[in-house]
């Protein structure tokens, strides 16, 4: 049987300003249909799977969670990391846990954050790794590249295992970083590298031995990390303490590049990891000009852009070459050229203090989510979502009061004690100082309109009375 474990942490600032610290691009939806995450659940469908096993930062906990009951694949199923080590102790972290469950099955490792245009063919390649994986091989995924890329790192395959069979399986040469442009030229010359996908399917206990013998730190500390792990909603919380004790290292150099056992299988199906903003625009949907557009966007004498509009209309003019991405809060126009220099603005927000290289507008919580739709002097205006039959926490401020309009739902209130039912269009006023708690009593969204004003509108301004989870 096959677990599938997808890599999903990481805060990349690559596509800013969609993509921010606590929206990283994993939870991004890219083409209108699906996020990225999502995706990659949807296209193991066809693979005889076990669920999948989500490993994800502690801070991204409650998006992972709601991406994966939208489709229907939530089921304690998402490991949570209090803090990023890296792959080989994440992919161990979660050999462990499916050991734990008396299971040693295929892991296939894949990255929440990848584009995969043949998905046919990627299910194919991957049931053709099946009995190799099963003979206690490492298999790992190569790429054929399709041009001398230097930001991949390359794997060069040695002789073939199988030379009579349909699907070639190499044994690994070497794996080597990304090089320059000339070795890149050479490299695709060759006929033997392929870029690193980071995808990889062994047995759990294969990957667990292999580790063992090159890491036992690394091995000792997740082993340690994943003993009286804390049960939290549908999330594995593993020890703490123990956990950020471990060392930071790839799967690529804590095991792949020191065993004997690594063989690289070619897989040729539309691939990207999405690396910027014009590695997007090459593997999306264009019209006639070469545009790819998403949202409400209009074009006139413009060719070769990817222009995302969020919120609003977003129109060009004589436009070429150009990214433009339109956010409730942000807007980039940059040329295709120096997409890679998003990372400088990146930067920039984060030496001056600014929030939008980590936070949207639009916040997830544990009951659901909240846009801040304006903010003022002594005054602030939300937009509340709360789930079907969850909870905000009974609470209380010392600085400011709050109005409350439900707009589509029913609302259950607490204020002092006494309790109430709203329905759509009407408000209630929690005055400064009051307990009061929030709830969805019903099967569909409860959506209200918060109003705040007060001398302090701080989100440490609250007092929390009873916390169901201990988070927030």
């Amino acid at each position: 049987m096959i677990l599938p474990v997808i890599m999903a942490g990481g805060s990349g600032s690559r596509l800013w300003p969609l993509s921010r610290d606590l929206m990283p691009k994993q939870f991004l939806n890219l083409d209108g249909k699906s996020t990225m995450l999502q995706a990659t659940v949807k296209r193991l469908k066809g693979l005889d799977t076990l669920p999948p096993l989500v490993i994800c930062n502690e801070e991204h906990r409650f998006i992972a969670a709601e991406q994966l009951r939208q489709i229907q694949q939530l089921d304690n199923n998402i490991i949570l990391e209090p803090a990023g080590r890296n792959t080989a102790p994440a992919i161990a972290l979660a050999a462990i846990a499916a050991l734990k469950k008396g299971l040693d099955p295929l892991l296939l490792v894949l990255a929440a954050d990848h584009i995969i245009l043949d998905e046919q063919e990627f299910r194919r390649v991957v049931s053709a790794a099946v009995p190799c994986a099963q003979q206690d091989k490492l298999v790992t995924f190569g790429i054929v590249p399709t041009a001398p890329e230097t930001g991949y790192g390359y794997i060069q395959a040695a002789s073939a295992l199988d030379a009579n069979q349909e699907q070639h399986v190499y044994a690994v040469k070497q794996f080597v970083e990304k090089p320059n442009l000339s070795t890149a030229q050479q490299y695709l010359a060759s006929g033997d590298f392929y870029w690193n996908s980071g995808m990889f399917l062994f047995k759990a206990s294969v990957y667990l031995d292999n580790l063992k013998q090159y890491r036992p730190d690394i091995f000792a500390a997740c082993e340690l990390a994943m003993e009286n792990i804390d049960p939290d909603l549908d999330f594995i919380r593993v020890n703490k303490e123990a956990f950020l004790q471990c060392p930071d290292d790839s799967i690529d150099y804590a095991v792949m590049e020191k065993t004997d056992s690594a063989v690289v299988i070619p897989l040729d199906a539309g691939w990207s990891d999405v690396g910027s903003w014009s590695s997007l625009w090459e593997v999306s949907e264009k019209n006639t000009e070469g545009n790819s557009h998403k949202g409400d966007v209009l074009s006139f004498n413009s060719q070769n852009n990817y222009v995302f509009a969020e919120t609003g209309l977003v129109a060009t003019v004589g436009l070429e070459n150009t990214i433009v991405v339109q956010t409730k809060d942000a807007v980039l126009v940059a040329s295709k050229d120096h997409v890679q220099d998003v990372k400088a603005i990146v930067q920039s927000l984060k030496k001056s203090g600014r929030p939008e290289h980590r936070v949207h507008r639009e916040v997830y919580r544990r009951w659901g989510k909240q846009d801040s739709i304006d903010t003022g002097y002594r005054y602030q205006v939300k937009r509340i979502t709360v789930m079907p039959e969850q909870k905000v926490s009974m609470q209380m401020h010392h600085h400011r009061s709050e109005h409350w309009i439900v707009v589509s739902g029913t609302a259950k209130v607490s204020i002092d004690g006494k309790e109430s039912l709203l329905s759509e269009n009407q408000s209630v006023y929690i005055p400064l100082g009051t307990a009061h708690a929030l709830e969805n009593p019903g099967k569909i969204p409860l959506e209200l309109i918060e109003v705040q004003s007060g001398a302090y509108l701080g989100e440490d301004d609250i007092v929390r009375f009873a916390e169901r989870f201990n988070r927030p």
